[in-house]
């Protein structure tokens, strides 16, 4: 091992065993289910913020967008993070405050499917199973691509064999979001999204400068790209890049259409139930907003002058290594792409300094899967067990149970993180669809619309998970549109249909909701 490995290894120590020491220290204060799923309600804006963005965008904004970026994909890149800025911006206004109110006036409920049950006064609990089930399915998918990305990150960094970088992410994310809960995961987001921010800026200005300013950066990527699509790095990339040039006004609706996934993103809104008061929302809303058009700018930069940064240092990504005979540069194979950003850590920063950075990686990766374990372990041990088995749990007994559903939950993503060909952009793209066009829906109607109805719930969300399946798996024609826009329409108007056709609505479900809307912030 040489002495610049040894260095990003005590920097990657270092930054771990603050991950585990936060959830060590917050064990303490989770005395309740609330507590464990929901801090209480008692986090403050930025915290709220910061965990929120951090758990979105999780390691494919470090790895899956800037490695399309790389292979010439900057349209797509661009509309996707358009939509993704106009989403989270939407969900802050309409979203956040009303949900956070609404949870509390139906039930004062701490998990997505009990507050649709709740909201919706549905004593069958079919919309609790449906609404547990793909949580369950989706985030474990979700969760997948959070273990693809440390799998990565430490064979890039290390060499380490991807099965043994799987499972060091595996016992890192499970320990403290074991231990801590919510609060661990909402602190621990709060640091990793800060990294990620300070990485991006001074990663992004010390590449513009090192390719001689803005103009010169741009010339040589232009340049790259020219070689690529003239076959000069292989038919491999050629592809790529043809397929990414080939962008068409289909594909940047479809890029667009990201936006949707905010509105039913379980652990994503699941942070603006526990926003400590309604008033913070609006300083909370300012500062996510801002943190993510800066790292998306960082993730253009990055991705796309990476391509002629690397290779100026000898290093060119995502090109099948038999086909490409370049003197003095280390080509790696198709796939790495999503190591631009790690590679040029590497290459950019003194080994400890790098190693610090690199983390962001980590961060990125964790920040998310610690949230989707959380959310998904939640719906198990609130929502099935509590919620249906055992109406009379201690909160011991569930805290104890959910614990055990975070560890099986990860051991099933682990499973479909062995396969070495995953990409990160496309398990978080499939997940992201089954969420947003399945409860994203639902949330609006829950919200604004006072004659939605548990049987217009259930029939729009079972129709939207099947659209969503079945549309990701057929290609050509519309259907090469993302899958996220039909299934939220679908969703969207079954709901409102079988809503309308059901007569017997609720009258303590109306008195609630007109409790709701008449509540003022707290």
């Amino acid at each position: 091992m040489t002495s610049q490995m040894i260095a990003q290894m005590i920097a990657f120590v270092l930054y771990l065993g603050l991950m585990v020491f936060v959830g060590v220290r917050t064990a303490k204060n989770n005395s309740s289910a609330s507590d464990f799923f929901l801090g209480g309600r008692k986090l403050g804006p930025w915290v709220t913020a910061l965990s929120a963005e951090a758990s979105d965008s999780s390691a494919w904004l470090l790895m899956g967008l800037p490695g399309l970026c790389y292979l010439g994909g900057f349209k797509e890149t661009f509309w996707t993070a358009i939509g993704l800025v106009l989403g989270t911006y939407l969900a802050w206004l309409f979203i956040a405050k009303n949900l956070r109110k609404c949870s509390i006036a139906f039930g004062d409920s701490i998990t997505i499917p009990e507050f649709l049950t709740n909201r919706f006064k549905d004593k069958s609990n079919i919309l609790r199973l449906v609404s547990v089930f793909f949580i369950v399915v989706f985030f474990t998918i979700y969760t997948a691509s959070g273990f693809v990305a440390c799998a990565k990150l430490f064979r890039s960094v290390f060499g380490l064999n991807w099965n043994i970088g799987l499972l060091l992410g595996f016992v890192i994310i499970l320990s403290y979001t074991i231990l801590g809960g919510y609060k661990a995961v909402c602190t621990t987001d709060f640091i990793q999204g800060t990294l990620i921010f300070v990485s991006f800026i001074i990663s992004s200005v010390i590449i513009v400068f090192s390719l001689g300013g803005v103009g010169n950066a741009v010339s040589q990527v232009q340049a790259f790209s020219e070689k690529a699509l003239n076959g000069s790095f292989g038919d491999v990339m050629k592809t790529s890049f043809l397929a990414n040039k080939s962008f068409s006004p289909l594909n940047a609706v479809s890029a667009l259409s990201w936006c949707l996934g905010y509105f039913g993103m379980p652990h994503i809104i699941i942070r603006f139930m526990g926003c400590r008061s309604s008033k913070d929302i609006k300083t909370a809303r300012r500062v996510g907003i801002s943190w993510m058009i800066i790292s998306y700018i960082g993730t253009f930069i990055i991705g796309t002058l990476g391509t002629a940064y690397l290779l100026n240092r000898g290093v060119l990504l995502g090109a099948d290594s038999s086909e490409v005979i370049i003197e003095g540069v280390k080509v790696l194979g198709a796939g790495t792409q999503e190591t631009v950003f790690s590679e040029s850590m590497i290459k950019m920063y003194p080994a400890f300094i790098a190693g610090l950075f690199l983390c962001a990686i980590l961060a990125a990766a964790m920040s998310t899967a610690d949230s989707q374990l959380l959310s998904a372990s939640s719906s198990l041990a609130q929502d099935i067990y509590k919620g249906l088995i055992n109406k009379d749990a201690s909160d011991k007994k569930v805290l104890f149970l959910s614990r055990i559903c975070v560890f099986f939950i990860a051991v099933i993503g682990l499973l479909l993180s062995l396969d070495q060909d995953s990409s990160i952009f496309g398990l978080v793209s499939y997940a992201w669809a089954g969420f947003g066009g399945t409860f994203g829906p639902l949330i609006i109607l829950a919200l604004y619309w006072r004659s939605a109805t548990a049987k217009g719930a259930v029939a729009g969300l079972v129709t939207g998970g099947i659209t969503v399946v079945l549309w990701h798996n057929l290609h050509g024609g519309i259907f090469d549109v993302y899958e996220i826009l039909p299934a939220f329409i679908v969703c969207f108007v079954v709901d409102v249909i079988v809503s309308l056709c059901d007569k017997n609505k609720n009258t303590d479900m109306l008195a609630d909701f007109d409790k709701y809307k008449s509540m003022s912030d707290d």
